[in-house]
């Protein structure tokens, strides 16, 4: 039997595995959606400070209050599809593209 280096490195996904159960196990899925919903608010706090405007400012560009878009990047709120387009195009005057993986 091969002793394990203590150089060695956990990756990410095994630290998830023991936490959180193989990919496809309930809880590991629930996780792995929460996480997505963590990196969108996250992409649009960035492209906002990237921009230079405050939440109110993106607010008043795309039709909502400065409160829901706080919510959105704290992953408070869940943001509807068609909001988040409107977020990206009127609020940044960007394109929103997305990948599907199976």
């Amino acid at each position: 039997m091969k002793k394990k280096s203590s150089k060695s490195i956990t990756t990410l996904d095994e630290i998830l595995d023991k936490k959180y159960g193989k990919r496809g196990a309930i809880k590991r899925e629930k996780w792995e959606q929460e996480f997505e919903i963590f990196k969108i608010g996250a992409l649009l706090e960035d492209a906002r400070n990237k921009l230079g405007i405050t939440q109110e400012k993106l607010a008043e560009k795309c039709g909502t209050n400065k409160s829901y878009i706080s919510r959105i990047e704290n992953n408070a709120s869940d943001i509807r599809l068609s909001t988040l387009i409107r977020i990206v195009e009127k609020g940044f005057g960007g394109q929103l593209k997305f990948m599907l993986t199976i």
